[in-house]
This record gives C-alpha cells, sequence and structure tokens, in this order.
C-alpha cells in the first residue's frame, strides 16, 4: 500500500498558537537564546515574527510547533534554519532538506538559513556538543534584507539556494574551530564536503539529492519492525506533494485495507512493500 496526496492550496485559521514576547531588534540573542518564537521589533519600527529550529532536521526538537506559534502574526515570518548540525562524534549531525524550504514556502514563511559558531562541551559525552549558538551579525544582515523585500517567501526562499554550499562552507569551519577550542571530535568532514558539493551545484541537483535521501530514509522505516509495537496492519508508506514542487515522505506504522482478509506476515509484507517502492511501482 502507498498513499498519496496533492496539496493543491492552503488555507488555515491558527487556534493554538501561544502569546509571543517583544524583543528588540539588538536584543536577538537574547530572544534566541530564551524563546523558540517570539516577536522582534526593528529600528524601522516595524515588527516580524521569528522562529529558529535547533536543528535542520524536521523530526528533531519539534520545529513545526515554532513556526506554527508565528503563523497568526499578520506582518512577515521568519523562520531561522541551520545549515547543518554537527553535535559531535558522539552525537547526531542533520542536514538541511530542500523540502524543508518548500514547506515554507507554502506557509508563507521567510527561511533564514544560518550556521553555528559556538557551543559549550557536553558534560555527559567526551565527543559531545551542546548550546550552540547561531552568528547573530549574520542573522542580523539578513532580516534586514528582507525587511524591504518585496516579493513573497517562495521567491525569496529560493535565492537562499545558491548561498547553501557557501553558508555549509562557513558552517564546516566553524565546527572546526569548536572542535580544536573544546577537544571535541566531530564527524567526518569528508562526507560534510560531499553534501557541500551537492549543495553547490544549484536547486535542482540539491532538490534531487534531498529527494534520494528522503526515499531511502523512508524505506529504512518501512521495512523495520519495532518488537514492542502489536499493530494489526502494516507500515505504509504516505507520499504528498504540493504545488510549489514540495513533497514529503512519511511513514505511517499502521495501515490497513478492506481488500485484505486474510492474515499476513508483517515482515513478509515489509519486504515486498519495499522491493516494490525500489522498483519505482
Amino acid at each position: 500500500m502507498i498513499i498519496t496526496a496533492e496539496i493543491t492550496g492552503i488555507k488555515y485559521t491558527p487556534r493554538l498558537g501561544r502569546e509571543l514576547r517583544t524583543y528588540h531588534f539588538s536584543s536577538l540573542e537574547k530572544a534566541l537564546s530564551t524563546d523558540a518564537s517570539f516577536l522582534l521589533r526593528l529600528d524601522s519600527g516595524n515588527t516580524i515574527a521569528v522562529s529558529w529550529w535547533v536543528s535542520s532536521k524536521r523530526t528533531r526538537s519539534y520545529p513545526y510547533a515554532r513556526v506554527y506559534d508565528t503563523l497568526s502574526f499578520s506582518g512577515k515570518k521568519i523562520t531561522i534554519v541551520p545549515i547543518f548540525k554537527d553535535e559531535g562524534a558522539d552525537g547526531d549531525r542533520d542536514f538541511l532538506q530542500w523540502d524543508t524550504i518548500s514547506l515554507m514556502s507554502l506557509l508563507g514563511v521567510y527561511v533564514v538559513i544560518g550556521y553555528y559558531t559556538s557551543a559549550s562541551r557536553n558534560p555527559s559525552y567526551k565527543n559531545k556538543i551542546t548550546d550552540q549558538r547561531f552568528d547573530i551579525e549574520f542573522l542580523k544582515e539578513q532580516i534586514n534584507e528582507i525587511l524591504p523585500y518585496q516579493s513573497d517567501a517562495l521567491h525569496w526562499n529560493l535565492s537562499q539556494i545558491d548561498k547553501a554550499g557557501e553558508l555549509a562552507r562557513k558552517a564546516l569551519e566553524a565546527y572546526d574551530t569548536i572542535s580544536r577550542k573544546l577537544g571535541v571530535q566531530m564527524h567526518s568532514s569528508i562526507s560534510a564536503l560531499q553534501r557541500i558539493s551537492e549543495l553547490s551545484k544549484g536547486k535542482e541537483n540539491f532538490m534531487a539529492f534531498s529527494r534520494r535521501l528522503a526515499k531511502k530514509a523512508q524505506l529504512r522505516e518501512i521495512a523495520t519492525n519495532q518488537p514492542k509495537e502489536r499493530l494489526s496492519g502494516i507500515k505504509a508508506p504516505i507520499i504528498i506533494r504540493n504545488y510549489l514542487g514540495g513533497a514529503y515522505f512519511f511513514t505511517v506504522d499502521e495501515a490497513s485495507s478492506p481488500e485484505w482478509e486474510a492474515p499476513f506476515d508483517r515482515r513478509e509484507t515489509h519486504e515486498k512493500q519495499s522491493a516494490s517502492l525500489i522498483r519505482g511501482h
């Protein structure tokens, strides 16, 4: 079973967003260390809604909730996403994916791609860092560029792709500095440089590369049995596409159909479904 859907338009009325605190532009660093989402009052008198992602991975640290809290704001909405986040050899490393940018475009949210430049050693692990902080001056420059920007979020977000390779290199250099300063081993720079090379080839390549990784992750999830789960159906892929070119590859833990009446072996079904997806059926 492969479940597909297409978004042809979007209409919403946010109901559950929390009340956002307001900070002055000069206090951006304090705002980022205090709140996941907030209002930022600029020197020009304008106010924007800002959210930020701890990691570039969409399923880690609940970034959607942070963005959601800004959606009821009537002015410009910005979300700050790290180009990639390396927690050190004992932690995770996540890279920005194309469809994250596409989803924010669909919601009318301007993406500022940032990078971390400082951190602290994690006291519980030898090779892991914590309390990572963005390059604040760079973020301020980007926000100032968005203020007079008259095109919509889609056009701004597309223009950010051209900067992705350069920003990833800056992030890698920053992690090298953090590694030497804290004496913490980071993940392999070779694989990071390979990813940077893909980012530098332009939007189409970035999109195709991200999709390949997302599909592989979906296949791994479908083929994985969790021994503690007691489910009557099977795992199934959900592929959602939107009119801006975005494609989202999710997995539902339990799916069933009236056509299936006989009992089946979940592991065997997983293998058949995975093989079918690999063949492109």
